[in-house]
């Protein structure tokens, strides 16, 4: 007389394995995606606000700049941040604009920009 209870073959095993090891796979690809994306988008948000900080300052000391292009360093968040200041003279007198590019090493891509306007002091 046969037995009731069978067990699962070999081969269905394997394919379930095979199937587990896919999915599992395609969830740590999902996983490693979402780091990657978080630290990208920490990255631009720290250096926007590296960006902001510096524009405020300016503003905050009526600073009127020169028209010239220059760079330098500053910590923020326990990390050392590049920045590029470019200011330019506008069709509106009295006004200069500033761009300003942060980035996490000296030749790294952007990673934030702001463009404002400082004022001539009276």
């Amino acid at each position: 007389m046969r037995s009731a209870a069978r067990g699962f073959t070999l081969l269905e095993v394997l394919i379930a394995l095979a199937v587990l090891a896919i999915v599992l796979a395609a969830v740590m690809r999902v996983a490693a995606q979402s780091i990657k994306t978080s630290i990208i988008l920490r990255n631009h948000l720290e250096a926007q606000w590296v960006a902001e900080n510096r524009m405020t300052k300016h503003q905050l000391r009526g600073d009127w700049l020169s028209t010239d292009t220059t760079s330098g360093t500053t910590e923020f968040n326990d990390r050392k941040w590049y920045w590029r200041e470019q200011v330019s003279a506008t069709p509106i007198a009295g006004f200069r604009r500033v761009t300003i590019e942060v980035r996490t090493g000296r030749h790294a891509p952007v990673d934030g920009r702001i463009i404002g306007f400082l004022r001539q002091p009276q």
